[in-house]
């Protein structure tokens, strides 16, 4: 990342590429529209295929103005993963500066890098069962602790987006996203195949563990060869602080964790006296009352999270003497907030960029071309797999988000699959791989977008200029690796024909 002065002045703020990106939607959301682009979107109604023409709004229209001057504001407010972000920051905040972080990750120091490595690794996939919401957790902590760690807090930082997206397709049993997408599956298999087709959240009860650990094995050698070189080993960071170390502090604040982790599980318990608050109680299965939409626990996981920092970093900061006040617990609120006004600004153009591409259903558009696309290849096997996996890494780019893409794509992708003599299950297993390596290299992923940001505010002393494509170019050979990984796995496993979970084949 280190840049000579010529080249300094050649890179583009990130700022600025999300400003031209957006323009570069607009521009197209024009051309489609004067052209008549269409595409031709496949649904289920009804447990019937419904097809209807998409297509392409022009942002420069009368609705289009209208649309921009007067949601962009409203945009923004409403935009989620800010709310998410100041939650998130609020919690690493006090836990830094009640010293309770320094006491927890201090010790990393005498861990290798490697194990450091392959543990954030696992913890990232492992994290991802609560969604997209894990990106915002992991990506700040990551920061903290490799710089208590003493390493390069920006290397901690790639490392954790790596994980959380590139392992979105797998985990030890199962995520949140894993029923959502299973209903749109077996839907899509009902109506055009086989209408006893039923979904199984254990279907991938096998393959998945043993990916997440491969994923996690190999990407540690990736990450050590070919991306931790990339970096400087360690980063100098303008907090000199030494905290108080406290054994009954420590003590106190782990059993006041255990408690508060009882009271967490009880409360997502169903069936016992005042428990099951955090579900939703309006479905039946319990997974979807655990994390549907509307489930408290789901929508609730970051803040539940931080509450929990809170209340233990409190305990540790008063106990030890690190919080002497309460204008001390106030201040240690804000801790991690500096530097991050970089971050805020940026989110304020993404979050336009983003509502701007979903209005005029560009994204959508594509995605319906390549779903035609699809539907007219003459192909099956290993050919197969490997085209509808690139495709769906390229439709990822303009839709990361994994439902509204599986919407799109379910009811041509699984019957075309299932006539090929492959599972519906091994298919969703396919879909979520692809999908994981698309979100990582999409400069439309709000996550994405949020890393750089974090890695924005490690770069104190600007001896590396951080660009949303010089950032992509370093992770680039990591990605590709990590892509090629995930291939053979599935052909591998789709080769063999080892069992993919319970009474669950990857064939037919």
């Amino acid at each position: 990342m280190k840049l000579n002065k010529k080249n300094k002045q050649k890179r583009l703020n990130p700022i600025f590429t999300i400003v031209i990106l957006t323009l570069i939607v607009m521009l197209m959301s024009l051309l489609f529209s004067l052209l008549g682009i269409e595409g031709h979107k496949t649904a289920i109604v009804n447990n019937s295929i419904e097809s209807s023409i998409t297509t392409v709004k022009n942002i420069f229209s009368t609705d289009g103005f209208h649309f921009l001057f007067g949601n962009m504001i409203h945009s923004f407010s409403k935009f989620e993963p800010l709310a998410y972000l100041v939650l998130s920051l609020i919690g690493i905040s006090i836990g830094s500066a009640s010293g309770l972080f320094q006491k927890m990750f201090s010790p990393l120091k005498k861990i290798r890098i490697g194990v450091l490595t392959f543990s954030l690794l696992l913890i990232s996939i492992i994290f991802n069962m609560i969604g997209e919401y894990s990106f915002m957790l992991l990506i700040p902590l990551a920061g903290v602790i490799y710089q208590y760690a003493g390493k390069n807090p920006m290397l901690g930082i790639m490392t954790a987006f790596l994980g959380t997206s590139i392992g979105y397709g797998t985990n030890i049993i199962f995520t949140y996203d894993d029923y959502s997408l299973g209903m749109l599956t077996q839907m899509a298999a009902n109506v055009s195949v086989d209408e006893d087709y039923t979904f199984n959240l254990l279907s991938t009860s096998i393959i998945s563990p043993i990916s997440t650990l491969i994923l996690s094995f190999i990407g540690t050698i990736i990450i050590t060869k070919f991306l931790t070189p990339k970096l400087p080993k360690k980063c100098h960071i303008d907090d000199s602080v030494e905290y108080h170390d406290s054994k009954i502090a420590a003590r106190m604040s782990g059993i006041l964790f255990l408690i508060l982790l009882v009271v967490v599980a009880y409360m997502i318990i169903p069936g016992l006296p005042g428990s099951g608050v955090l579900l939703d109680t309006h479905e039946t299965e319990y997974i979807a009352q655990l994390f549907s939409a509307n489930a408290p626990f789901r929508t609730g996981s970051i803040l539940l999270i931080t509450i929990m920092l809170i209340f233990c970093s409190f305990v540790y900061g008063l106990l030890s003497g690190n919080l002497k006040s309460t204008e001390d617990c106030g201040l240690g609120l804000s801790k991690e907030f500096k530097n991050v006004g970089y971050l805020f600004v940026l989110l304020f153009f993404v979050s336009n960029m983003l509502s701007i591409l979903e209005w005029t259903n560009l994204g959508s558009g594509i995605t319906t071309r390549l779903v035609d696309f699809i539907s007219t290849l003459q192909i099956s096997g290993i050919p197969l797999i490997i085209s509808v996996f690139i495709i769906i890494i390229i439709a990822s780019i303009l839709i990361p988000g994994n439902i509204e893409k599986w919407t799109l794509l379910s009811p041509v992708v699984v019957p075309l699959f299932m006539r090929a003599n492959i599972t519906p299950d091994f298919t969703q297993f396919i879909f979520k791989a692809a999908d994981g390596i698309g979100k990582s290299i999409s400069l439309f992923f709000v996550y994405f977008i949020i890393m750089v940001g974090f890695l924005q505010k490690y770069n104190a002393e600007r001896k590396e200029e951080i660009t949303l494509f010089g950032t992509l170019k370093i992770l680039a050979p990591s990605i590709l690796l990590f892509t090629i990984v995930w291939i053979m796995i599935i052909i591998g496993w789709y080769l063999v024909g080892l069992p993919l979970g319970v009474n669950t084949m990857p064939t037919l």
